[in-house]
């Protein structure tokens, strides 16, 4: 069963990238992002048009998609999102948004993984982590420009009251080339928690925008060869 902390919150904390081969290069810094339950999201700070589909609420965005992959919610299902708020101007980039979709008793039905791109694509796994909170898919989605669409993630969730964390391994051709994590505390979403996290870490939803973008930058004057992008057909559900 999982155990909530007290929704919306802030979840504060950090993120790393660590790119193994055939350059390394890592970074960390300090970010926060919002978990909410998409049934009760604070007012003008989430759209339905951000997340999978075009529906006309984000729950109904991911049961369609859920149901298109063969696991259909329930009425009384309880899905928790975590994700980038948008900001006052209404912008809004998220690499990856998890989606909990939670049984009215507490227990896991799955877990959808929604990436974007900085190409403007999106895309959407469903999986089924085991009692640890871990699962495997494989890489489907262009994502870097210096990374091919073959290989698998290695994933781990953590969703508790304590912390909230989701952790990101590629394994190409049977070696670890890249990882990424987010963790951190969730905060009960206050005033003065949002604020605080504003004035700490100020434009966050701009700031993950412009650090992917200054982040290639630097592996393409450092001569790591880009890979051709294709055409992009986004799963069932998902637009």
């Amino acid at each position: 069963m999982v155990t909530l902390p007290q929704l919306p919150a802030l979840v504060v904390g950090h993120v790393s990238h660590s790119r193994r081969m055939p350059l390394r290069h890592r970074f960390r810094y300090r970010t926060y992002q919002w978990l909410v339950d998409v049934d009760d999201l604070p007012r003008r700070r989430f759209s339905a048009s951000d997340h999978l589909g075009p529906g006309t609420s984000l729950r109904a965005n991911v049961a369609a998609f859920t149901k298109a992959q063969g696991v259909p919610l329930q009425p009384d299902d309880r899905v928790v999102m975590l994700a980038n708020a948008r900001s006052p101007l209404g912008f809004v980039f998220d690499p990856l948004s998890v989606f909990w979709c939670l049984t009215s008793s507490g227990e896991l039905r799955c877990v959808v993984l929604e990436i974007h791109n900085t190409y403007g694509e999106r895309h959407a796994q469903l999986a089924r982590p085991d009692a640890n909170g871990r699962f495997t898919l494989g890489k489907e989605f262009y994502v870097s420009p210096f990374f091919t669409v073959n290989g698998r993630y290695y994933v781990t969730l953590r969703l508790d009251a304590e912390r909230v964390s989701v952790a990101i391994d590629l394994v190409q051709r049977e070696h670890r080339v890249f990882s990424a994590a987010f963790t951190g505390r969730a905060r009960p979403a206050r005033r003065l928690t949002v604020l605080k996290a504003a004035l700490l870490t100020p434009f966050v939803t701009y700031q993950v925008w412009a650090l992917i973008r200054i982040h290639g930058v630097w592996l393409w004057l450092r001569h790591l060869p880009v890979v051709r992008r294709e055409p992009h057909t986004p799963p069932e559900g998902v637009r």
